[in-house]
């Protein structure tokens, strides 16, 4: 397993173009306007009637600490096991902040590594990928599988609607990303793509939808509103050779840069003989987590938008 070396997503002289005080929570009195939703004073948790994160699925741990075998919520009740991984302290609970996300209250930068599928390579059927979700010092934070059924992954391919689980070390499923059907032409204004960002399950925070662009790949970044909050610009060419590729989180104006979601390049071998990639999230420390989240979910958007098809 690979571990991701110290500044790989922090090239020298970076510094992102933010005032630090957008981004922070007031100490007291109501919130000012910052441009950027504050943290949400009135979280009620799940909605009545929803069952919850599905049962039935467990993180255990046997004969060593470093060994972890998460059996996952998918159709096919499949097990992850994941050898030789150190998961990040659990950090204490947070007021205000969905149950599960206080991890990411604690990071400027997130590891994204999607699993080979031996399958996948040796036939060409795609399966449900699974991706690790990391911290900088490479820790695991969660782990995210997508939960399709096999005629829609292999019919619909890139453009497929999925469910996309993230799990948390003990296996409880702390958010969901639901990406309905959409038009995956950008010949065409209408019917764009979008994912909705759910923590717990089945309380939306947050949405990602794509906006009509002849050249450029652009999306805006949603509070659990609607509300525009944030923009993602791509590169013209979204797919290159032996180069990283960044899409860069700017304020709405487009003038400010927030972060970036970075595509890295996996080597020749990987590029070319599977669609298993690795992506890195930099954002501001102070971001409200639900932001993060809905950052995180930008990445697998983008993802699936751009690089499923290539092999």
């Amino acid at each position: 397993m690979e571990t991701p070396r110290s500044g790989m997503y922090l090239p020298a002289g970076y510094a992102p173009q933010y005032p630090p005080a957008a981004f922070q929570a007031p100490v007291s009195g109501p919130p000012e306007h910052t441009g950027h939703p504050a943290l949400q004073t009135n979280y009620q948790g799940p909605q009545s009637g929803y069952p919850g994160p599905q049962t039935g699925y467990t993180v255990s741990t046997t004969g060593h600490e470093s060994y972890a075998a998460a059996r996952l919520p998918t159709q096919n009740n499949q097990t992850i096991v994941l050898i030789n991984t150190q998961w990040m302290p659990a950090p204490p609970p947070l007021l205000n902040c969905p149950p599960g996300l206080e991890y990411l209250n604690q990071i400027d930068q997130i590891l994204i590594h999607q699993q080979v599928e031996l399958l996948e390579v040796l036939t060409g059927f795609e399966t449900n990928n699974k991706f690790e979700i990391k911290n900088s010092l490479g820790q695991m934070v969660y782990v995210a599988v997508e939960d399709t059924d096999c005629c829609t992954r292999n019919c619909c391919e890139a453009s497929r609607p999925f469910t996309l689980r993230i799990l948390d070390h003990l296996g409880q499923e702390v958010m969901t990303l639901e990406r309905p059907l959409r038009c995956s032409s950008c010949c065409f204004p209408c019917c764009l793509q979008e994912i909705e960002i759910q923590a717990p399950p089945g309380v939306p925070i947050g949405y990602v939808t794509q906006n009509w662009h002849p050249c450029l790949p652009k999306l805006t970044l949603q509070n659990d509103k609607k509300e525009d909050v944030l923009k993602v610009v791509g590169p013209c060419v979204a797919c290159t050779c032996c180069s990283d590729i960044d899409f860069e989180i700017k304020s709405l104006d487009e003038v400010s840069r927030i972060g970036k979601i970075t595509k890295q390049w996996s080597g020749c071998v990987k590029e070319a003989f599977t669609d298993a990639d690795n992506f890195g999230i930099q954002f501001p420390l102070d971001l409200d987590v639900k932001m993060k989240a809905v950052m995180l979910g930008a990445c697998f958007l983008i993802d699936y938008m751009f690089f499923e098809g290539c092999e």
